[in-house]
């Protein structure tokens, strides 16, 4: 890490821990999830991707991989009831927007567990943030609106706790004053997704909420979405399968040397341009399977192209202990059958959380960590 990144996840970290110290949290020593997706350093957070799949039987599948290349994190998933009373963050304390949860959902935090950077609510509406540093910026912080005042890393949440739709999501950013904690950090975008299969993209650029219809349903990080859309017109020759052979003089014909030729210019770095056009690329050459179940195993075989090696982002110096992935954990949901998978760097079997079985009226808000230990389990393999 060079001196700039590293002065910038220095100064990052110690704002961090000031807000959390002044707001008396329970996890004050622990970067929170807008340490992640807030962004202390560019080159350590800015690596989310999201893709969605779509079954023959009509199933809606989103799925995304979180990155942190910093620090292991303690990540966990919440359940949250109808009913349940949330209170957002501001700049200045505890003392944001109140609202209470018509709907109950499912999602996964980074640390802290008001932040859901991930989930979807009994009604199959999903939404997920991704950091957006450099491009995204929020009006500016009003203390004396602090009642519709709303914590952009608390936003997921209100969206899964309050709507079912998109539209309304739409009505109900009207109502409130969108903020970031700290404006050092930067921003995040995010994707809202129905079970019919329609999602958008909500980024916020000189204070003005912009959405924009995702057909495509991919989204990484910075730049803004419409530009990775156009970008994607610099890799028209990019197709599946292989290059037939071509004489291009007398006795001098070139053949394919594996595989896959097609595929030749697909970018492979990690850089959030790269992984979008990677993504749009695998997402729209996989099969279309018949169940959800069998769309979410190719989501996540998908993802497997976008786990990032710890070390590939350091310099050998720097590399982080006890950290085997920056891919700290990737989900996948079926908006139709309310079935929500994770596996994570530390245990890659696939865990499943299924709505259906929760009685969203009765259950009582819980929290549970995604590993209850960082360990990765072996089948052994007996001979007899």
């Amino acid at each position: 890490m060079g001196q700039t990144e590293a002065d910038i996840l220095a100064r990052g970290l110690h704002d961090r821990y000031w807000i959390f110290k002044t707001y008396d949290m329970k996890k004050i020593s622990i970067i929170v999830a807008a340490a992640l997706l807030g962004g202390v350093c560019a080159a350590d957070a800015d690596a989310c991707t999201g893709i969605s799949l779509t079954a023959k039987d009509g199933s809606h599948i989103v799925a995304r991989t979180v990155e942190w290349a910093a620090t292991p994190m303690q990540c966990g998933y919440v359940i949250s009831p109808r009913g349940h009373v949330h209170q957002s963050y501001t700049p200045t304390g505890e003392n944001g927007l109140k609202y209470t949860g018509v709907y109950g959902y499912v999602g996964i935090y980074t640390e802290y567990e008001p932040f859901v950077v991930e989930g979807v609510n009994e009604a199959g509406l999903a939404a997920g943030l991704f950091f957006f540093p450099n491009y995204g910026e929020y009006a500016p912080y009003n203390s004396a609106a602090n009642n519709k005042t709303l914590c952009d890393m608390q936003f997921v949440s209100w969206v899964l706790s309050q709507f079912s739709s998109i539209d309304q999501v739409k009505a109900g950013i009207k109502n409130i004053d969108l903020v970031t904690l700290n404006s050092k950090i930067g921003a995040v975008h995010w994707r809202i997704a129905e079970p019919n299969g329609r999602m958008v993209v909500l980024e916020v650029v000189n204070g003005v909420p912009n959405f924009y219809e995702n057909t495509l349903g991919v989204l990484t990080n910075a730049p803004g979405f419409k530009w990775h859309l156009t970008n994607l017109n610099n890799y028209i020759n990019i197709e599946p399968g292989t290059e037939a052979d071509k004489t291009i003089k007398k006795g001098i014909t070139l053949k394919s040397l594996g595989h896959g030729s097609g595929n030749l210019g697909l970018p492979g770095d990690f850089t959030s341009p790269s992984r979008f056009v990677r993504a749009a690329f695998f997402q729209t050459t996989a099969p279309t399977w018949n169940s959800g179940f069998e769309t979410i195993t190719q989501a996540f075989h998908i993802l497997n192209n976008f786990d990032i090696p710890i070390g590939s982002q350091h310099a050998m110096a720097d590399i982080p202990k006890g950290l085997p992935s920056a891919t700290q954990f990737t989900s996948a949901t079926d908006q139709n059958t309310l079935k929500f998978y994770y596996r994570t760097a530390w245990n890659s079997n696939i865990r499943c959380i299924d709505l259906m079985t929760i009685d969203f009226h009765k259950v009582k808000y819980q929290s549970h960590p995604l590993d209850k230990t960082q360990v990765q389990p072996v089948e052994i393999v007996k001979v007899h």
